[in-house]
């Protein structure tokens, strides 16, 4: 039995079952994944309210994404902000994107999701990559955390883009 995490307050709502079939131990990769970018530097969710993750389809996420940033299409992750200082945020990823990318950069699905994850974390503290010098600084952090998982540096499989990551 494990102990308990130290992010038992991050709520993870799983509203498509292809997730939890294909990544074995789901809550428990993502509550490791908040725990890992804390570590290396990024937000500590056990100082502040935890964020809600929400595992949906791309139908959500397309959903979502047309009423909050008029584009009607899907994408890997959005990130809501907190609406006051008792919430944490909320990370969404869309089933059928990720699993696409994940493909793609020949990765698994898990060490995608860890990545996402830790991407979305890293909005809601704050962080942002829409200059260089921001990227640069979410990149380090997000593959460092990424390592410390036992995964590879996300940036260098693949084509080394996350397009479509948008903080809300």
């Amino acid at each position: 039995m494990e102990p308990p995490s130290r992010h038992a307050g991050t709520d993870i709502i799983i509203e498509d079952a292809r997730w939890r079939a294909s990544v074995p131990g789901t809550e428990r990769a993502i509550r490791r994944a908040l725990v890992a970018v804390a570590r290396q530097g990024g937000p500590d969710f056990t100082q502040s309210p935890a964020p809600s993750i929400l595992l949906a389809t791309d139908r959500v996420v397309k959903r979502l994404n047309a009423r909050f940033r008029d584009k009607n299409k899907p994408t890997n992750v959005l990130t809501f902000e907190p609406l006051s200082p008792e919430h944490g945020g909320d990370i969404v990823l869309g089933y059928e994107t990720v699993r696409r990318e994940a493909d793609a950069a020949r990765r698994s699905l898990k060490a995608h999701l860890s990545h996402l994850v830790v991407h979305g974390a890293l909005h809601l503290a704050g962080y942002d990559h829409h200059h260089p010098g921001e990227a640069r600084e979410m990149e380090r952090i997000e593959t460092r955390t990424l390592r410390s998982l036992g995964f590879g540096d996300p940036w260098q499989q693949g084509n080394g883009q996350m397009a479509g990551s948008v903080r809300i």
